[in-house]
């Protein structure tokens, strides 16, 4: 059993929206532009999701965020998005105005259409310089907040697989995930043979069912 599967027991899933992959959130209040690029507003603890140019739902989020400095990064992603939505209209395809958070949200149906269009490779081809990787604040701001007895247990977990196997394994970030720098690699080893054990001994922390071997006799 994998221990990042035994991590996601513990917080709810992100939300991945098309094309673009941002969710939606604010917990950090992060000024972005207007959906009319003049100004700007506050994500604040909701955020809107676009559906058609000018139209916003809500959503409520959590997650502590990262202060001024999440901000501008959020700031900068929405803004590098706004230029990427520019650009495919630029090339016949009408996508709605980012969020809050950078998400750009078609229906499926027209995803696939579009993706089927011999016109959209050379279009994304065109403005891949702004279909850039969503940035760890703009994760950070999608993401649920955990309780109290939800933070404790993650840093119970840590600390248990430390002592068991995976001294390398991260503490948690005071909001209670592990941290990460959005790489895709995991920033400890969970192959080793101490790791797997700490997995196995640590399991039931999350009320994880251990893995056993074949009964004897």
């Amino acid at each position: 059993m994998r221990t990042n599967r035994v991590l996601m027991a513990l917080a709810a899933s992100v939300t991945a929206f098309a094309l673009t992959g941002c969710g939606s959130g604010g917990g950090g209040g992060a000024e972005v532009p207007t959906a009319d690029g003049g100004g700007t507003k506050s994500g604040g603890s909701t955020a809107g999701t676009s559906g058609a140019a000018g139209t916003a739902g809500t959503a409520t989020t959590g997650g502590t965020g990262g202060g001024g400095g999440d901000q501008a990064e959020i700031a900068a992603y929405v803004a590098t998005k706004r230029k990427w939505v520019a650009c495919m209209r630029e090339q016949g395809f009408d996508y709605p105005d980012p969020g809050p958070l950078g998400q750009v949200e078609i229906d499926g149906d027209t995803n696939r259409a579009r993706k089927k269009d011999p016109k959209f490779l050379p279009a994304s081809e065109k403005c891949k310089e702004f279909n850039v990787t969503v940035p760890m604040a703009v994760e950070r701001a999608m993401r649920p907040r955990l309780t109290p007895e939800q933070i404790k247990t993650a840093r119970e977990f840590a600390d248990c697989m430390q002592k068991n196997g995976a001294p390398d394994f991260p503490d948690p970030d005071a909001d209670g995930y592990q941290p990460s720098d959005n790489d895709g690699t995991e920033d400890w080893d969970p192959t080793t043979p101490g790791a797997k054990r700490a997995s196995r001994v640590c399991a039931p922390i999350h009320g994880d069912p251990v893995e056993t071997g074949p009964g004897k006799g």
